[in-house]
């Protein structure tokens, strides 16, 4: 009877396995965001798309999220990272690759992202992408951003947002996150310890 009842349970779990499968397989049909999600394609210098999880470059990316009509943070946040890419060596520079993203996309054209990032440091990818691209790319990292209205202003709006440098792995993974700095040191510091093999 033992037997007939340990036959019984082997199949019902593996019944049910198979019904968990067919259910997720069938949702993940219906739903490609599910997909897309896992691989975003932004949009850089004239508006050529980028695929910035390529797991064929082995290159750390550096990503910094904000947007080119901010007034303070991100222009100090990237003259730190330009200052940090001019103090490392060639060997460093090769093995990483550092991508301002706009979460800005109203007025943000890639082409003119591109171009703000270039300014600060040629090395610096601009890229740009509808919202419902940058959302959820944004959100993986647990970067904040909102748009804020400016009354009586020609901007019309702002974003506000936080202000960090996520290092992360070809395939999107974070290795580690370095909070806005006054000084490139700590932006170095990460650089060094993780392109050092």
């Amino acid at each position: 009877m033992l037997r007939y009842w340990s036959i019984f349970l082997i199949f019902s779990i593996v019944f049910s396995f198979g019904i968990y499968t067919y259910i997720f397989e069938q949702t993940e049909a219906k739903n490609p965001q599910i997909i897309i999600q896992k691989k975003p394609i932004l949009f850089g210098s004239k508006n050529k798309p980028v695929n910035i999880f390529d797991i064929s470059d082995k290159r750390i990316r550096i990503l910094y999220f904000g947007f080119t009509r901010c007034p303070d943070i991100c222009p100090t946040s990237l003259a730190m990272l330009a200052g940090a890419l001019n103090k490392i060596n060639n060997k460093q520079q090769a093995k990483i690759r550092p991508i301002f993203i706009s979460l800005d996309p109203e007025r943000d054209s890639a082409d003119h992202t591109a171009q703000y990032a270039h300014y600060f440091n040629p090395m610096i990818e601009g890229l740009a992408a509808p919202l419902d691209v940058i959302t959820p790319l944004a959100n993986k990292y647990g970067v904040i951003f909102r748009k804020v209205k400016l009354e009586n202003s020609a901007l019309k709006y702002t974003v506000d947002h936080n202000s960090y440098f996520y290092f992360v792995k070809p395939d999107g993974t974070l290795i580690t996150k370095v909070p806005h700095t006054l000084t490139p040191r700590p932006i170095i510091e990460a650089i060094e310890k993780l392109t050092t093999t």
